[in-house]
Formats: C-alpha cells, sequence, structure tokens
C-alpha cells in the first residue's frame, strides 16, 4: 500500500485542496503552505477544527501566507507533485499517526507532521499563529473526540460553500462568492422552516457570545441578531455609544483587540465602513457588518430571501429600488448582481448609488446576466418590476438634509399611483423604519402588495445563518 492510500478521505481531500492552492498562487509544485491551506479549506476536518480550538481562524491562515509568500511564477501543477519539504512533511504525518495508534493519516496528523517538518513557510506560519507542535499535540485527542462525538447539522454538512465561511468577516456583499450567497439564503430558507416546526438544525456544541456593537440604535437589527444568538444556543452582549465611545473614548483597534478575547464574533453598527474596517483588521474573530454608510449586506440577505419565498429563483427577477442610492441599495444592488437579477434604481440626479460599487456590480452582472440599471423616471422603472423596494429619504446621521431631500424626493414616493403603473404581482418592500406620508404612503406599506414585515421577519433566520456559517462549532 502506498503512503497515499493510508490517507483518510478527508486528508486526501485536503491535499487535492493544496494543489489548487498552489494552482491558484502560482507555484511549480505542492510546498508546506499549501499543505497547510489544504488543510483549512474544509473547516469540517479535525485538523481546522484543532486549529479553531487553538484560537486560529482559517482566514488569519491565509492572511499570513500571503504575507510571508514570496511572488511566485505562475505554472501549473502536475497532480501529485510536491517538494521534498512537503513529502517530508507527508512522512512524519504517517509518523504521528502512528505514535497516535491509528493505522490511517487524518487531516490533524498532516498538520502535526507541518509542524514536526520544522524548516517550511507553514511551520513559519503556524508559530506565528502561537501554534507549535506541543500545543498541537495537546490538543489533538479532545479535538478528535469533540469532531465525531457531534454530528454536523444535515445543511451545513453536505455544502462546502457555508464550511468555506467559517472564521470569515462579513463587512459587504463582496465579500461572499456568487455561491456563498446562494448557500446563505438556503440556510436561513432552512432555518426559519425548523423554527417555525419548533426544531433548531444549527446548534452550537456549546455557548458562543457575541459583542453587539451599536454607534446608531435599531429595533430590528438589536433584536434580531440576540434572538438568533439565543435559537443557536449562544448569548449576545448589548454594547451602547456611550460604553465604547469607538474612536473617542477609545481606539478602534484597542476595542477590537479587547472584544476578540471575550467572544466569538463581533457585528458593528456604525456610522463609518472604515470602522468597520478597522474592527475587522484588529480582531481575530468574525466582524460582521450590521450597517454602515456604505452597505447592510445583512439587510439584503434578508430582502433576497424574502423574495425567494414570494418569486423563486431570483435569477431573472426585477427589483426595482425607488429612491436614495444609499447603503441598502449598495448592498442589494452587489447581491442583486450575484444572483442574476435585474436591478434597477429610480432616484434624483445627484443621488445615485456609490459609483465604485456600482461598476464592481455591472463587472458581476457581466457574468451572470444581470442588469443594472440608474435612471431618474420611476414610472418607467416600475413597469416590469417583480419588487418595489423604498428607504427612507434621509438615513441617520442626514437629519439636516432631511427638508431638502423631502422637496427632491418627493416624486419618488411610492404611493397607489406609481403602484398602478406597476405588474399588479409587483411586491412592496421596505427595510423599515418606514417614514409613513414620505417615501411610502400608508396604504400602500399596509396594503397587500406588502411583504415588508416577512422582510423583517426574515432579518432573524438570515443572521441566524450568517452567525452559524461564520463562527462554526456546529
Amino acid at each position: 500500500m502506498s503512503l497515499y492510500e493510508k490517507f483518510t478521505e478527508q486528508a486526501q481531500k485536503a491535499i487535492g485542496y493544496a494543489q489548487d492552492e498552489a494552482v491558484r498562487l502560482g507555484a511549480s509544485a505542492v510546498d508546506t503552505e499549501h499543505l497547510l491551506l489544504g488543510l483549512v479549506s474544509d473547516v469540517t476536518n479535525s485538523a481546522s477544527r484543532l486549529l479553531h480550538e487553538l484560537g486560529v481562524s482559517p482566514s488569519r491562515v491565509h492572511a499570513e501566507v500571503r504575507y510571508q509568500l514570496e511572488q511566485a511564477t505562475k505554472r501549473r501543477v502536475d497532480e501529485g507533485q510536491v517538494t521534498p519539504r512537503a513529502r517530508r512533511a507527508l512522512e512524519l504525518a504517517y509518523d504521528e499517526a502512528r505514535l497516535l495508534g491509528r493505522e490511517d493519516i487524518d487531516t490533524e496528523h498532516v498538520l502535526l507532521g507541518l509542524l514536526r517538518e520544522g524548516n517550511s513557510m507553514a511551520c513559519r506560519v503556524l508559530e506565528s499563529l502561537q501554534v507549535n507542535l506541543e500545543r498541537a499535540r495537546a490538543a489533538v485527542r479532545p479535538s478528535r473526540r469533540e469532531a465525531t462525538s457531534a454530528p454536523i447539522p444535515v445543511p451545513l454538512r453536505h455544502n462546502p460553500a457555508i464550511a468555506g465561511l467559517r472564521g470569515r468577516d462579513l463587512l459587504s456583499i463582496e465579500d461572499l462568492s456568487s455561491e456563498e450567497c446562494s448557500a446563505l439564503l438556503q440556510l436561513a430558507a432552512d432555518v426559519k422552516k425548523a423554527t417555525r416546526a419548533g426544531e433548531e438544525l444549527v446548534r452550537w456544541r456549546r455557548p458562543h457570545l457575541l459583542a453587539m456593537v451599536f454607534e446608531k440604535p435599531s429595533l430590528r437589527t438589536r433584536f434580531t441578531f440576540e434572538a438568533a444568538m439565543v435559537h443557536l444556543g449562544g448569548h449576545a452582549i448589548y454594547l451602547s455609544p456611550s460604553e465604547i465611545g469607538l474612536g473617542k473614548r477609545e481606539s478602534v483597534p484597542d476595542v477590537a483587540r479587547n472584544l476578540e478575547r471575550w467572544c466569538q464574533v463581533v457585528m458593528a453598527r456604525v456610522f463609518s465602513h472604515q470602522t468597520l474596517v478597522e474592527l475587522a483588521q484588529n480582531a481575530q474573530v468574525p466582524v460582521i457588518n450590521a450597517l454602515s454608510d456604505l452597505e447592510h449586506p445583512c439587510q439584503a440577505l434578508a430582502d433576497f430571501q424574502t423574495l425567494i419565498e414570494h418569486r423563486g429563483d431570483p435569477e431573472g427577477k426585477h427589483l426595482v429600488f425607488v429612491g436614495d442610492g444609499n447603503n441598502v441599495a449598495n448592498s442589494l444592488m452587489l447581491l442583486s448582481a450575484k444572483l442574476g437579477t435585474h436591478f434597477t434604481i429610480a432616484c434624483p440626479p445627484g443621488y445615485e448609488p456609490d459609483a465604485r460599487i456600482t461598476a464592481r456590480a455591472r463587472e458581476i452582472a457581466s457574468d451572470t446576466g444581470s442588469e443594472i440599471t440608474i435612471t431618474h423616471d420611476p414610472v418607467e422603472a416600475v413597469r416590469t418590476a417583480d419588487a418595489i423596494y423604498t428607504d427612507v429619504w434621509a438615513s441617520m446621521g442626514q437629519e439636516h438634509e432631511a427638508q431638502q431631500r423631502r422637496q427632491v424626493f418627493l416624486p419618488y414616493q411610492v404611493n397607489a399611483e406609481l403602484m398602478k403603473k406597476a405588474q399588479p404581482s409587483a411586491m412592496v418592500m421596505h427595510c423599515l423604519p418606514a417614514h409613513r406620508g414620505e417615501e411610502i404612503t400608508d396604504e400602500v406599506i399596509d396594503g397587500p402588495q406588502s411583504v415588508v414585515f416577512d422582510q423583517a421577519e426574515n432579518r432573524m433566520h438570515a443572521q441566524k445563518a450568517v452567525l452559524a456559517a461564520l463562527v462554526g462549532d456546529w
């Protein structure tokens, strides 16, 4: 029997992922750093679980490899072609398996082999992340028992796109691939179905903590994130602006370095998107954007969960946003592009969505078949809409512009007259809170075409899916 045949199916998959990583990074052969990246490509294997127990996420491994890896010439890697150093690490993995009484070689043994080999980039990466051979060996046995004693729920076990999100940040829809967006939305639907049936498909093996950092108030964001944590078997701790004072009472990096010691995930609702970027750069736990001036990805996911519930497959559907090109519009536009949904925004001149995000959405749309349109004519925009979406004309932080904006946006009110121009089947959407009588009238928001409160409910289910995927440990 060859050495390769002694590897478990999970370990063979990891070696396959390592070959893919070598190709992606332009290497001529699989080396130790590619083996390490292969191990963390599947968070369900024992090596990834062991690293998680030692406080190391896949995103940290990728970041450290990128930092240390020198520019390589891109060449195709032949199957099975590895450097002598990587081959030595795999041979040491066999030795580690035998020391532990195992006849087969699993991913945690490959991890130990990389650490034993010593003189390699993988070893330097792991040691920079405070993972040495002694710590890893001590963690192998309990990590393996935990991995086999708690079955992974079906929606997560069979979906590598969900598994690949573990340990990552969600600051923008851009952080998700099209496949990952679809997988999260499917998981959100599964979780909602289970919740309504009084069951849970996803529950963590042990309690986790969510730090909820608020610079802006919110009914839906606070309640739904806190409820999602309870349903998953965790707890959420609310931190008000006065308790933290991001960048004022204490620097953002210092806040991040404190929170990462106490919790497993951070959610932040902030004025400036740059605050989220700094939190994510300085925290070694996932950071979730619960609203910034640039994007609102959690809202967009809940909105598309609602759209799919009422209209089925989003590909080819037409979502029309009437109003300000704000953070919600930015995220909806990106998510539309990724899912093949046609997106139109009807807004006054000068109030278009972010130009960079528009350009990126159109770039994505060229691959998915989506059409991204900006117009100043709301009547023409809604004629073919499957869903008509609106939001407040002045967001938090723009209160000083409210009076001026009322005059500018008045022709963009979603009212009965505008709805007459749309198809009778068109849904009405709003992320709430609504300024009734301004961007939308009572008869529309309370009318039969409104799915506004379905959206509000789905915030909890979509966020439950996001938390389950980013934190992992199911």
